[in-house]
């Protein structure tokens, strides 16, 4: 891709990227309530939050969770990438299963409550449910989704590469 005569400080364009997981463990997807305070506060969604500097999107989902629920998952897949409604911002969702953990909130800095949910429990709840956060979970416990399986026979491993 050419320059076109940007300065090396601002090509490419910026975006910030987020990471988050449709953690799974039976038939039920984890859910957290986000805290006050929080852009989102009183809404359940997908643990999930900003990529840090050389994390890798896959690496980040999984601290995501651990960080905003307690629960230790593993990644199966990628889910796919949304833009999400603030421009610049994107989001790369992955499937992942539960492997250790319960769930417990973070002590309300960014979650005040975290849950597995089945689609029965989800449409029965009486709270909030962040809209895309919905539409995604429901989607994965409906089987409406496919997802892409890590490679490790990239040219750049240890990196994952989803194909």
């Amino acid at each position: 891709m050419a320059n076109r005569g940007h300065s090396p400080s601002d090509w490419p364009p910026k975006i910030v990227a987020c990471a988050g997981a449709v953690v799974l463990q039976g038939g039920r997807a984890l859910l957290v309530r986000q805290a006050p305070g929080h852009p989102l506060a009183g809404q359940w969604s997908i643990p999930w939050g900003i990529i840090e500097p050389d994390e890798p999107p896959e690496v980040a989902a999984v601290r995501e969770t651990r960080e905003e629920s307690g629960v230790v998952a593993e990644v199966e897949g990628l889910l796919g990438i949304q833009n999400l409604n603030q421009p610049g911002w994107i989001a790369i969702i992955f499937l992942c299963r539960h492997t250790g953990g319960i769930p417990v909130p973070d002590g309300g800095i960014e979650t005040d409550q975290a849950a597995y949910f089945s689609l029965e429990e989800m449409v029965a709840l009486d709270e909030l449910l962040e809209p895309w956060c919905e539409w995604l979970v429901r989607r994965v416990l409906l089987g409406e989704c496919r997802i892409i399986p890590p490679v490790s026979d990239n040219p750049y491993q240890p990196r994952l590469a989803f194909f």
